[in-house]
């Protein structure tokens, strides 16, 4: 009995240490034309832990993503840590919303009625100013065919075709 109850507090001890410290931190960033509104639709997608950590380290207080408030303050942060830009400036990219589930945070934007431009800068560090080893990826879909870009603290803009 008593090595029994030792592997089992030795496998408990295992699996919380896995379950409480993820490995990699990544984000995906997915950017298509939507053919039935004519807008060019932005869905990125985090580890909600990364994000709530992000959130607590800068303010020193808890987040809740479902208080239009804390949203707000994310949407700040967001919205400074991704941008595109063409030869006439920023463009204009219209906060969607937000889709916040135990495992992931989804945020919704869009360029409204225009296509992505051919020539565009693009910053894409949400997170590496504070993970050091944050990767964003970046899929951009034109006419069915998917280029992927890789996004990192050392390389936070990219000039794209």
């Amino acid at each position: 009995m008593s090595t029994f109850v030792c592997t089992l507090i030795c496998a408990s001890i295992g699996l919380s240490a896995f379950a409480h410290a993820h490995r990699f931190h990544a984000g995906i960033t997915d950017i298509s034309m939507n053919p039935n509104t004519g807008n060019t639709e932005f869905v990125h997608t985090f580890m909600a832990h990364d994000v709530e950590a992000l959130l607590e380290n800068l303010y020193q207080r808890q987040f809740d993503l479902s208080d239009p408030e804390d949203v707000l303050v994310f949407k700040k942060y967001f919205e400074k840590q991704f941008v595109l830009n063409d030869t006439g400036g920023v463009l204009p990219l219209k906060w969607v919303g937000l889709k916040v589930d135990p495992n992931s945070v989804i945020v919704f934007q869009e360029l409204e009625q225009r296509a992505l431009p051919e020539q565009v800068s693009i910053r894409q560090a949400v997170l590496t100013d504070f993970l050091i080893d944050q990767v964003n990826t970046l899929n951009i879909t034109k006419n069915g065919v998917t280029q992927t870009h890789t996004f990192t603290r050392n390389q936070r803009e990219q000039r794209l075709p």
